[in-house]
């Protein structure tokens, strides 16, 4: 018997009775409608569907490259001889194909069936759409049959084995550092002797290992300093106060009157505002960074009023002081 046959065999026997529907449709017409022919053409649902059931059966079975799936019988037969999968003996899971005027023409084929026996000069076959509308058993003569077609003898090109592209070697043991022992090491396995750690090999596998996990370690170790280092310096508001102010007035030497400070001044660039600014923004972080300790002190709020009020008074007793 011819092994892909008896799949189609299988298959074909558990539809046994099966009959179309009164408009002709049927279930193996509708299926390949979808998902045989490219245009999804309805009108397979209704056609002649001896060959589409072959054609479904091919796909339960898992045999579709050496069955075929078509619709047309001329087609199909054309298929198994151009495959050298043809020929006139009977066989157990052949497809048998009939001419009903007995041309022998493979031009004018009219039917498909599946052998399932033979008896001398006589087939018992399965076929759909036997007698214009039902799966059955069939026994038919050879005088009608213009030929077999054998699935089994459908070559099938076996898909090559997917290879990777990205997929390196495997390294050999020359380039991991080993020289000679390699060959000793091999020999050893050949002749069933136990296998020995290369001592090269490890060596080498244990200092990339160490790079591996120092350059981890450094790489942590960095990230956790740079979440800790601050993204800008702190900024204190400023706060213009009466510590500004000298306790005394400045007392001019005997030789420099105002007017010499006047000419002096008339004559001095006059610095930036931004870098005056930033003088002070230093001379106020001084300050606040040494009393930062006693902002919530409320001795310091006692202090600064005190000194203010003596400022002021000493500033009014002051010669010169509008």
């Amino acid at each position: 018997m011819d092994p892909i046959g008896k799949k189609l065999l299988d298959v074909a026997k558990a539809q046994l009775g099966y009959t179309e529907k009164g408009d002709g449709y049927t279930k193996f017409g509708d299926w390949y409608a979808k998902n045989i022919d490219g245009d999804h053409d309805d009108y397979f649902k209704t056609a002649p569907w001896c060959d589409m059931f072959l054609a479904w059966a091919a796909d339960k079975a898992g045999v579709t490259e050496q069955a075929g799936q078509f619709a047309s019988t001329v087609e199909h037969a054309q298929w198994f001889r151009k495959n050298d999968a043809w020929g006139k003996k009977p066989e157990p899971g052949a497809l048998v194909f009939y001419d009903w005027n007995g041309s022998g023409d493979p031009d004018q084929i009219d039917h498909v069936g599946i052998v399932e026996k033979v008896d001398g000069q006589t087939l018992h076959t399965i076929e759909a759409n036997a007698d214009g509308y039902k799966l059955m058993r069939k026994t038919r003569d050879m005088d009608t049959v213009v030929g077999f077609g054998y699935p089994g003898k459908i070559k099938v090109e076996a898909a090559p084995k997917y290879a990777p592209k990205h997929a390196a070697p495997a390294p050999t043991v020359d380039k991991l550092g080993a020289d000679t022992t390699s060959s000793t090491h091999t020999q050893e396995q050949e002749h069933g002797a136990p296998e020995q750690p290369l001592p090269h090999q490890e060596v080498v596998l244990g200092g990339i290992l160490a790079f591996i996990l120092c350059g981890t370690v450094a790489l942590a170790a960095g990230r956790v300093a740079a979440a800790k280092a601050p993204t800008a310096p702190p900024i204190r508001v400023r706060k213009r106060g009466k510590h500004h102010r000298p306790a005394t007035p400045v007392a001019l030497p005997a030789d420099l009157t105002p007017s010499d400070l006047d000419a002096a001044d008339a004559g001095t660039t006059l610095m930036p505002v931004l870098s005056l600014a930033a003088a002070h923004e230093a001379e106020d972080r001084e300050f606040w960074g040494r009393i930062a300790h006693l902002e919530e002190d409320q001795e310091l709020a006692f202090w600064n009023s005190l000194h203010a009020e003596t400022t002021d008074s000493e500033y009014a007793g002051a010669p010169g002081f509008r």
